[in-house]
């Protein structure tokens, strides 16, 4: 596809169509969440969209961002499917995961205000998308709530990929506010990567503990020390955001999920919540920044 280029002189790819309804190597991916779309519509009712509205008047209001163009929207699509999984990942270590009772209280604090962060990102873009996520349900590895180096082994990978579809974010959302507010996204996803590196080496010996190094998405196991080992945030290679939605497959849906080798018999559902930020001067005030 031929970029254009805005009046600034950035590249602007042509507006591609709408992922839930895509046919393309994603095919199976969209069309499950085009399917699911009627069954999610009842989470719009359980309160966030109302708390959120009323951080909106607390602060002045969100703003509005511009018009947006279907490139926009595939982007803020799969962002809020990545959030729902990031919400429903940290709520899972925190409920279920034998490990987190026995780590530090600090790093407790960084899981607990992880899950936090993650479900106002997603109401942020819900809020934009004006539609739920099409996936209320997620899929992992075996263990990945009963061992620990198998949960921080995945927890950074999501993270990983996270960052990099922000970044695609900010290469090709069409305004700058969309273009900052991704910035402002990736930011913190940045920290949550540095974080888990963090919990490795306080993980006790009775669960496996300390761990001294942990995988990430590129497959290479890369030590804890320094928990912060990036000079730059790695875009993966990732150009447009159905590389992002590919790598996200296997956690949304069974078939990919059976055949990565996923437990595809155990969904977890993803459960919205009115999140309390740790505090005002880290809230989002609005799309002007």
């Amino acid at each position: 596809m031929q970029d254009t280029y805005d009046e600034d002189g950035h590249a602007e790819p042509q507006a591609s169509v709408d992922p839930w309804t895509a046919r393309s190597t994603r095919n199976g991916f969209l069309k499950g969440a085009a399917a699911a779309g009627a069954g999610a519509a009842g989470l719009g009712a359980l309160g966030p969209a109302a708390a959120l509205a009323h951080g909106r008047r607390r602060h002045g209001g969100h703003g509005k961002p511009r018009g947006l163009t279907s490139t926009d929207l595939e982007i803020l699509k799969a962002a809020q499917i990545a959030e729902a999984l990031a919400v429903t990942t940290y709520t899972n270590i925190i409920n279920t995961a034998p490990f987190f009772t026995n780590i530090p209280t600090d790093d407790q604090g960084y899981l607990a205000t992880a899950r936090q962060e993650e479900m106002s990102h997603y109401l942020l873009e819900e809020s934009v998308t004006k539609k739920p996520t099409p996936f209320t349900a997620f899929y992992y590895p075996p263990k990945m709530f009963s061992d620990a180096h198998t949960t921080l082994n995945i927890l950074v990978t999501l993270e990983d990929a996270f960052i990099a579809a922000y970044l695609v974010g900010v290469r090709h959302f069409s305004t700058p506010d969309l273009r900052v507010t991704a910035a402002r996204i990736m930011g913190i996803e940045s920290d949550h990567r540095t974080l888990a590196r963090v919990v490795g080496p306080d993980v006790a010996s009775k669960d496996g503990g300390p761990i001294e190094a942990i995988t990430g998405i590129q497959k290479t196991a890369e030590s804890v020390d320094p928990p912060n080992n990036n000079g730059y945030e790695r875009t993966l290679g990732l150009n447009n955001i159905g590389q992002a939605v590919a790598a996200l497959l296997p956690f949304a849906e069974p078939k990919a999920a059976e055949k990565a080798g996923f437990d595809a018999t155990k969904p977890y559902k993803f459960e919205p919540f009115t999140p309390t930020l740790p505090g005002p001067l880290g809230e989002f005030h609005s799309f002007a920044g």
